[in-house]
Order: C-alpha cells, then structure tokens, then sequence
C-alpha cells in the first residue's frame, strides 16, 4: 500500500487544516489537499492525504474509511496513479458547423 491516500464524499465547507488534523490521530501527515473547482474555487468533494510511511496510511485507512467527519461518511483508500490524459485536438473545436460558401 502506498503512503498517499484518496478521501472521497468530504463535505465542502472542510479545509486542507482541517483533513490535515483529522488524519493527524493516525500518524504524521505529510500533506493535504482538497481538490476544488479552477474556476469557482469551490471544493469538489474529495481530496489526498499523504501519510509518512505505508503503515501509517494502513492504520489511516483501517480507522477513518467510512466513519463521520463533518456530517458526511468518509472513503478513504489507497490513492491510485493518475492516468495520462490524451491531448485535445487543436484548431477544430467540434461545433459541427460547416462554413457557408
């Protein structure tokens, strides 16, 4: 298992202090971040804590994955790796519209 966890169902008014402390009691955070919106600024609900070593994030998941933090039932599992993403094709947007001659 790797040190790096996803926590997904997070409500939105908790901050990355917030996750921070609340992962805390499991051992020693190295960071957390919320995912939010780029354009609202908003939360989007889930987010990745980054624990020190793969037992503390062992233990994290045990004892916080599914219980209540701030009216909302916590998932925390193991972060998988992002995918590569395709790159968008450029010049075209895909309106479907044709030129009028």
């Amino acid at each position: 298992m790797g040190a790096k966890l996803y926590v997904g169902n997070l409500s939105y008014n908790v901050t990355e202090e917030r996750l921070q402390q609340h992962f805390a009691h499991c051992g020693s955070v190295v960071s957390a971040r919320i995912i939010t919106d780029k354009f609202s600024g908003r939360s989007k609900g889930f987010g990745f804590v980054e624990m020190s070593s793969d037992q503390e994030a062992e233990k994290a998941t045990s004892i916080l994955n599914g219980t209540d933090f701030d009216g909302r039932n916590m998932v925390v599992s193991e972060a998988r790796p992002q995918a590569p993403r395709t790159p968008r094709p450029s010049g075209d947007f895909g309106g479907g519209r044709r030129e009028r001659y």
